[in-house]
């Protein structure tokens, strides 16, 4: 596949460059499909078997739509084009074995270039075909047919007149190749070599059809990769309204498995008169006079022409070697059915079918600066000398030498053209000097070439030197070898300290400088070593004439060549220096420059901790699916063609916590487990619970011969990284490790159980102040879905009606809004935004009644008319501030609209204005930064910290001052994936965030850890926590391996100190049927632990708890698991995971030792700051006193969510607890407090902190409301 965003490995690597990374776009609902794209038709949603579409394609990040691909494809020939993940894009003439469509939820991903379209899916294609059955055979148009594909003549070009088409050689098609031949007054046309086009009157020069059929003429046209442009020596031949009578063609098939493409041979170029004039003493072709391209010179005398007018012509008569026809007996009309010439008389230049052209005589020992080369065969599908053309019925060397001036070699061919260029392109090669026997057109004592043969000559010139040694150095060993040469006077003009350091053999094993410059035609020494000083670099090498490469280093196993005068090229730009040879480059450096032997795996230097293990197989098939394949090591960190090494690829598998890395393909690095060698680390992509969920490996991965890992580093070329379906492999050996995950069993791993029976699939849950717990879910959209509402006395699960509460009052659709308990006395529920219309702007409110066993009577109060946000949100983020007041940051406007990257302050700030969405002026305040990275940036997590409010989103994170919101500190991009650098933790990438515990006396910088997310396409989930001190002096991001991959996590802290993890998935992101591969287990984090020892693999539920599922602490220490919403349809369709109702507990391990649970009497549950309470100890001791901080958890945002360890002491059973000082260590709130007795906590109670200083407890003092007001 090809990567349009990354440099070609030729590329000259010192031309500085930089890239920014935007955030991709995945939509989440209602994505559209093109159903036809200018004469491509939608076939849908197709399975991607391995690679359904194999020819080629590209991938971006940034750019890619279902329109850009097609285009793509359509350039390059292909029927077939399709999207995939949402930046990739695949071609082909054909659809694997296998493939098949597929449901069209499944091509569900927004393309990353339109986040309206569809861009199929993981390992899903959006599927599109041309109508057409692959590239063809132009059967002609107009009134040109198709005459069969024509072996070249053996005595000279079967059509003997060379066009340009308009555009150049890039440009040819068959269509625009026979308008020349009409326009020049030819019937008929031929194209070939994918590029070339020629005009004759007959087939001449012993030109036949090709005995192979179509076979032969199958290289793609270089203007319309759909269709034939004849092949190498081979001709795809038209007759013009069949005015030449030729013999039936044959009809062999040519498929598109046998086309070939040529893109860059060169096209002859020459004058393109239209009319042809003869008298009894001359006649001139109009191929008489040639142009060659603008990079080459001609000496040929320029012949005036129009196609308008006649030819003036010398009497110069035409050589002998051809014979000439002139026919004055029929004209060809310009009408419909006919060609014209403007002259009396049309002359056709024809091979005799009885004369012999007489062998030329010599070749000429030298001409000007070149001398004699050799016989050359073409290249393989390509001039064998690509640089320029030029063609002439005079031609001569002398001609062909003029107009490559310049040039390394030049050639000439077929008798009458001329190849230029500087070095011979793949397949050509020497051939026997008897088959170079055509006399030169224009001299016939001169040899040009024949049928596929060039006469060439080359550059000859002498060199400066001086005697040099070499430093040669290998993985293991160094040794040095000295080679002196003859040394002319030393040139001048170079930088300082550089100087010449010998004739090097280059290629052997591959480049020995690493760093190429583009092809200069004035390049001379001292430009070549300036523009490598110039980009950094000691090393400096000239070759070919016009090569320049840079480097640090000799890599590659280069040595002085034995024979210094190898190096013997003159460079174009000054003619009495030499600039290298074939495979010989000219060094020069500053100092005695080191050269590296051939490339080896390497096994020493390596990072601390790493060895090397072997040459490793990669890819094998799976159990479940033998179209799928699977990597031994699950992520590629990266594919870089310019730069790849052992020690980069080691350091960035480290950093993200894995233990085994693999280097393949020179390009490629791979980072997994030691373990995945054994167990492949491989969920689906699959969102249908009945298909295949997780992939299992057909076979363990063998290790081969070391010499099949032969692929040298790119980049770094000393080294072998690895070989197709190879991996060098390397794996952390030392101890401790790089993690350690704790495997406790049995009770101390915790337990999941059945709670109760649900009613409702909850959007947003709290444990109330009131001891009940409340779920809130979408309003109105569907059963069992009822009022939205209601609360869970956990007293009474052992009767279903007496536990569950239907409550009433929601007016709008709280669908993904934000919640808080909120401050006031009473502990009342808020709910801010929602979906789309009212429900964006809507501000909902419940106070909290009843107890255990005793139902309440208060209901959810709100009127749209009368309370409203000031501007729409959907997926915002609330917080109470220090000061008391409510802070509303991010969302969307409505379903799938744009970003609202504001915030906004509840009670309004503002002055009364009558018109505005809530009765005041507005007061929100824009926020650059979340408009910049839409759309994975909505339920940003926020917290109150010491010097501001700390705020993080995709992968970004900032301290914002509370009063003017204005940044007053950028934290480090947050690390992601490592396979991913833009991987996000914020919906819809979503991860989970926690406020790390807080220890009296609270000098420590607080911390915060947030696990999971997911990449921008989807297909891999984050498998990692990151933690960092944002208010630290120079804040970093430490990487802690989670267990597994998880994205839609659920994080709960505990009573102990410790964080729960669970619920989320293993493949997709956040969104109706976006996700798949349910994790069942928990993580207990413990971060008294060193780090990458933190986390314990717990117990697993059986129940898949995917979008729209959350994780509760509540007052017994136990963690209710509630919904699983992955479909939004209450009806659980088939192919889909079910709605969830059920809820469970998770019971950590402290409620399952069997020891007895403390318990106490508290004299206040209203402190002030820095109070000190008593209490009392009932049972038990008291060994800590924690405060969790009263959660509203949705989408794996746990609003208020904070752990505080406050100082006690304690005089027997009688203790005093010290509440918090400040708003900034804990703003203004309800927490539940806990004692803990050793590792086992007591039931908590619920305390408030802080009072109400907002006077909150007064708002919003307007009907409806009014009646409902706790007070301050």
């Amino acid at each position: 596949m090809v990567h349009i965003h990354k440099a070609a490995t030729a590329a000259f690597l010192w031309l500085s460059s930089s890239t920014i990374t935007n955030a991709a776009t995945v939509g989440k609902r209602g994505l559209i499909v093109p159903a036809t794209v200018g004469g491509w038709t939608s076939q849908g949603c197709y399975v991607d078997v391995g690679r359904t579409l194999t020819a080629g394609g590209y991938d971006s990040d940034t750019a890619m739509t279902d329109e850009s691909c097609i285009s793509y494809c359509e350039k390059a020939g292909y029927i077939y084009a399709g999207t995939e993940y949402a930046s990739q894009c695949y071609c082909g003439n054909s659809l694997a074995s296998g493939s098949g469509p597929a449901a069209a939820s499944d091509c569900s991903m927004a393309c990353s270039g339109n986040a309206t379209e569809a861009c199929g899916g993981p390992n899903r294609l959006n599927l599109y075909w041309s109508g057409t059955t692959g590239p063809q055979t132009n059967p002609g148009s107009g009134l040109w047919t198709f005459s069969g594909c024509y072996a070249e003549g053996t005595t000279g070009r079967a059509l003997t007149v060379g066009a340009t088409v308009v555009g150049g050689s890039s440009n040819t098609t068959v269509d625009n190749c026979l308008s020349e031949c009409q326009l020049m007054g030819y019937p008929l046309a031929g194209v070939e070599y994918s590029g070339e086009c020629y005009c004759g009157d007959s087939i001449s020069n012993g030109g036949v059809l090709a005995p192979d059929g179509l076979t032969g003429c199958s290289m793609l046209c270089n203007g319309n990769l759909s269709e034939f442009c004849g092949g190498a020596s081979k001709l795809d031949v038209y007759d013009f309204n069949k005015t030449v009578t030729l013999p039936a063609w044959n009809t062999t098939a040519v498929t598109s498995t046998t086309v070939s493409v040529q893109s860059t041979s060169s096209s002859v170029v020459v004058t393109t008169s239209s009319s042809l004039l003869s008298s009894s003493s001359s006649v001139l072709s109009s191929s008489s006079s040639a142009v060659a391209s603008s990079t080459s010179k001609s000496s040929s005398a320029a012949v005036s022409s129009s196609k308008s007018s006649s030819l003036v012509v010398s009497s110069t008569s035409k050589p002998a070697s051809s014979s000439v026809a002139v026919s004055t007996s029929s004209s060809l009309s310009s009408s419909s059915s006919s060609l014209k010439s403007s002259s009396s008389a049309v002359v056709a230049i024809v091979s005799s079918s009885t004369t012999q052209a007489p062998a030329a005589t010599s070749t000429g020992p030298s001409l000007g600066p070149y001398v004699y080369y050799g016989c050359q065969t073409e290249a393989t599908n390509i001039r064998a000398l690509s640089g320029a053309a030029s063609a002439s019925d005079e031609m001569t060397l002398e001609m062909c030498e003029a107009s490559c001036s310049g040039y390394t070699y030049w050639g000439t061919e077929y008798g009458r053209e001329c190849y230029c260029g500087n070095s011979f392109n793949t397949g050509s090669v020497v051939a026997p000097a008897t088959d170079c026997s055509f006399p030169c057109a224009g001299d016939a004592n001169e040899t040009c070439g024949a049928g596929n043969r060039l006469s060439v000559y080359v550059l000859n010139g002498t060199i400066t030197s001086t005697t040099s040694s070499v430093i040669s150095k290998s993985a293991t060993s160094t040794g040095s070898s000295s080679v002196s040469v003859s040394t002319n006077p030393a040139a001048t003009g170079f930088p300082t300290g550089w100087a010449y350091y010998g004739c090097y053999i280059d290629g052997t094993d591959g480049r020995i400088l690493q760093n190429q410059l583009a092809d200069n035609q004035e390049n001379t020494l001292q430009v070549c070593v300036s523009a490598c000083a110039a980009a950094g670099y000691t090393i400096a090498g000239a070759e070919y004439g016009v090569q320049c490469f840079c480097g640090d280093a000799i890599y590659n196993g280069g040595v002085l060549s034995t024979d210094q005068s190898d190096c013997n090229m003159a460079c174009p730009g000054d003619t009495l220096e030499d600039c290298g040879a074939g495979n010989r480059m000219s060094i020069y450096s500053i100092g005695q420059p080191e050269a590296y032997q051939a490339p080896a795996a390497q096994q020493t230097g390596l990072p601390t901790g790493w060895v090397y293990n072997g040459c490793l197989q990669d890819n094998i098939a799976s159990n479940e699916d033998p179209n799928e394949i699977l990597s031994t090591f699950p992520y590629m960190a990266w594919d870089n063609s310019t730069l790849n090494n052992p020690d980069l690829c080691l350091a960035r598998c480290q950093e993200f916590g894995y233990n085994a890395a693999g280097l393949e393909y020179g390009s490629q690095c791979f980072c997994g487990d030691v373990e995945n060698i054994y167990v492949a680390s491989a969920p689906s992509t699959s969102t249908d619970p009945d298909d295949t969920q997780y992939y299992t490996r057909s076979s363990v991965p063998q290790f081969y011969d070391a010499s099949q890992c032969n692929t040298p580093c790119a980049g770094t070329e000393q080294y072998l990284c690895g070989a197709g379906n190879r991996l060098t492999y390397y794996s952390y050996n030392a101890t401790p490790g790089l993690y350690e995950w704790g495997m406790p069993t049995g009770t101390n791993a915790g337990e999941y159980s059945l709670l109760i029976g649900g009613v409702v699939v909850p959007l947003i849950v709290s444990q109330t102040v009131n001891g009940k717990v409340t779920f809130v879910e979408k309003f109105g959209t569907g059963e069992p879905n009822g009022t939205g509402a209601y609360e869970l006395d956990l007293s009474q699960i052992d009767d279903f009606s007496a536990a569950w509460r239907t409550m009433t009052g929601l007016q709008t659709d709280v669908f993904c809004s934000a919640g808080l308990t909120l401050p006031d006395k009473a502990g009342r529920q808020l709910t801010v935004g929602g979906w789309a219309g009212e429900s964006n702007f809507g501000v909902r409110l419940y106070w909290p009644d009843g107890s255990a066993g005793v139902k309440g009577t208060n209901e959810w109060i709100e009127d749209p008319g009368v309370l409203q946000l000031q501007v729409p949100r959907w997926y915002p983020s609330a917080m109470i501030m220090a000061n008391g007041s409510i802070l509303i940051v991010g969302g969307e406007i409505g379903q799938n609209a744009a970003e609202q990257p504001t915030l906004e302050i509840l009670p309004a700030t503002g002055v009364p204005q009558a018109g505005t969405a809530n009765g005041y002026s507005n007061t929100t305040v824009y926020l650059d930064f979340l408009d910049r990275t839409a759309p994975f940036n909505l339920y940003p997590f926020i917290v109150v910290m010491k010097t501001g409010i700390f705020i993080a989103y995709y992968n970004e994170a900032r301290i914002l001052n509370e009063v003017t919101f204005e940044t007053i500190k950028t934290l480090p991009n947050m690390p992601a994936a490592v396979n991913d650098p833009t991987g996000g933790r914020t919906y819809q990438l979503e991860g989970s965030m926690v406020i790390l515990p807080q220890h009296a006396p609270y000098t420590d910088p607080v911390g915060v850890l947030i696990c999971g997310g997911s990449t921008s396409g989807g297909g891999y989930p984050i498998d990692n926590c990151v933690s960092t001190q944002p208010e630290a002096a120079e804040p970093t991001w430490t990487i802690e391996r989670m267990p597994s991959r998880r994205v839609m996590p659920c994080m709960a802290g505990l009573p102990d100190g410790t964080y729960i993890i669970l619920n989320g998935a293993q493949h997709g992101y956040a969104g109706f049927g976006l996700a798949g591969s349910p994790n069942y287990n928990a993580v207990l984090y413990d971060p008294t632990k060193p780090v990458n020892q933190r986390m314990s693999i717990m117990a697993n539920t059986s129940v898949a708890r995917l979008y729209h599922s959350e994780a509760t602490v509540l007052l017994d220490g136990r963690v209710l698991v509630s919904g699983s919403d992955p479909t939004g349809d209450y009806d659980s369709p088939a192919g889909a995971f079910p709605e969830e109702y059920r809820v469970e507990v998770f019971t950590p391990p402290y409620l399952l030792s069997g020891l007895p649970r403390p318990t106490f009497d508290l004299s206040s549950t209203d402190w002030a700051y820095g109070e000190e309470i008593t209490f009392t100890v009932t049972s038990g001791t008291a060994t800590a006193v924690t405060l969790l901080g009263s959660v509203v958890s949705t989408h794996g945002n746990a609003m208020g969510q904070r752990t505080i360890f406050p100082a006690f002491t304690c005089a027997g059973n009688t203790c005093v607890v010290t509440a918090p000082p400040d708003a900034h260590t804990s703003p203004p709130g309800w927490f539940m407090m806990f004692i803990l007795d050793g590792p086992t906590p007591a039931v908590g109670q619920f305390v408030r902190i802080g009072g109400d200083p907002a006077g909150l407890g007064n708002w919003p003092d307007l009907p409806p409301f009014e009646g409902s007001l706790p007070g301050v």
